[in-house]
């Protein structure tokens, strides 16, 4: 496996380390663990109830209260470009 697989893989993992239902969806409760746990220095304030409402809103794109692998994509994406910019700032 290349180095770019085994991280996508590793993407796909933690995506279902959190989950406790669906298989395939993370709840705003499985949200809420996820980020401060895999994202703490990339979003701020992973712990406001606020903050995670907002991103979870955000990311919920057909509104059915989950987070699916789809949307969860576009969460990667964001952390993903966030972490890019940072590499240039140093």
């Amino acid at each position: 496996m290349t180095k770019l697989e085994e991280y996508l893989e590793g993407i796909v993992n933690i995506f279902h380390s959190v989950w406790t239902g669906h298989f395939d969806t993370l709840s705003k409760g499985e949200l809420k663990q996820l980020l401060p746990k895999e994202l703490a220095n990339t979003i701020k304030n992973t712990r406001d109830k606020a903050v995670i409402n907002k991103i979870f809103q955000g990311l919920d794109a057909n509104q059915d209260e989950q987070v699916d692998f789809q949307e969860f994509i576009s969460l990667s994406a964001i952390a993903l470009k966030a972490a890019h910019d940072h590499t240039h700032k140093e």
